[in-house]
């Protein structure tokens, strides 16, 4: 089994920002109102030439460079999504067309806003093993597409962006261990109700605004904040560490209640928490990709340092990731 480790990050976010200002114009709301509970100040939207494979490949290719892999040398693509850019073919196709990486096997995977977590925890294996030498992994999601934004109550919390990285096999460090889990009886909870096989595309469904999120808020903040200590304490057992080895925690970016409350339940000082809520709202399996990447461009992540990264999202699923840097 061979070591794992992260070699290349990238991220990348429309230019469009879309303050609280903006939405006091559009729904009965106030800055005051969404920052004392979301934390939230800006948001970006993409623009409407904009799927999310075009994110998730300007992503991608920052990733890349970092890592100095050239697109013809990735063996695998990997895309965490809930915004597809269509049901079939993947979104990973698309992004592999664009880059021109021809030799990539390519899919995506649908865990919300553990996401990328999964696709991590996925690719690790094939390299682990010796199936494949390289893998990108990207979160992509363009959430604007599937906002009810008459809906004061979701409409504040999303934002789109991507973020991605390329893992490989490392001498030293690396990723140390993971963990998934799910309940499928909390699904709905969090969910897009319509638009797939249950429940098709039609007239009503549209009128009904169903193609957008439907979220139990206070429900769901609740299992967060307990689920996202859970998985961080599993992750670290499996490898003898404790909350006081961590470094860096780098969460899910949904609620700063959440994180706050979660770094208290595990007992981190906030300032091991990274943060970048304010600036791109929740970005769903995005968040926790562009959160690490600007971790390390800010320098909060340094070599050997003990980062977890932690994620719960709608199934519902959650999930951690502790790497020595």
């Amino acid at each position: 089994m061979k070591n794992v480790g992260i070699i290349g990050l990238g991220m990348y976010v429309p230019e469009k920002k879309l303050t609280n200002q903006d939405l006091e114009k559009m729904v009965d709301t106030s800055d005051e109102w969404i920052t004392t509970r979301t934390g939230i100040k800006e948001r970006r939207i993409a623009d409407k030439s904009q799927a999310a494979s075009d994110l998730a490949v300007n992503a991608a290719r920052e990733a890349l460079a970092q890592a100095k892999l050239k697109p013809e040398d990735l063996d695998l693509i990997i895309v965490a999504t809930i915004t597809p850019d269509t049901q079939f073919p993947s979104t990973a196709c698309w992004v592999q067309k664009a880059l021109g990486a021809k030799k990539a096997a390519s899919f995506d995977i649908s865990a919300a806003c553990a996401g990328y977590i999964y696709g991590i925890t996925i690719a690790q294996q094939f390299i682990a093993n010796g199936v494949y030498k390289n893998a990108l992994v990207v979160g992509t999601e363009v959430l604007s597409r599937i906002t009810d934004w008459t809906d004061r109550s979701t409409c504040v919390l999303f934002g789109d962006g991507a973020g991605s990285c390329v893992l490989a096999p490392v001498k030293e460090n690396g990723i140390l261990s993971t963990y998934l889990a799910s309940d499928g009886e909390l699904g709905d909870l969090l969910l897009l109700p319509a638009g797939g096989s249950r429940n098709p595309a039609t007239h009503q469904t549209v009128d009904e605004k169903l193609h957008t999120i439907k979220m139990q808020g206070n429900e769901v903040f609740k299992h967060a904040v307990k689920l996202l200590g859970e998985a961080t304490k599993i992750a670290l057992e499996k490898v003898g560490l404790s909350w006081k080895d961590i470094d860096c925690v780098i969460p899910h970016q949904a609620n700063i209640r959440i994180l706050l409350a979660m770094a208290k339940r595990i007992g981190v000082p906030e300032d091991k928490i990274y943060m970048n809520i304010a600036r791109y709202g929740n970005m769903s399996s995005a968040s926790t990709a562009t959160a690490l990447t600007e971790a390390f461009r800010d320098g909060k992540i340094k070599k050997g340092d003990i980062v977890v990264l932690v994620a719960f999202g709608g199934g519902l699923v959650w999930g951690s990731i502790v790497i020595k840097w």
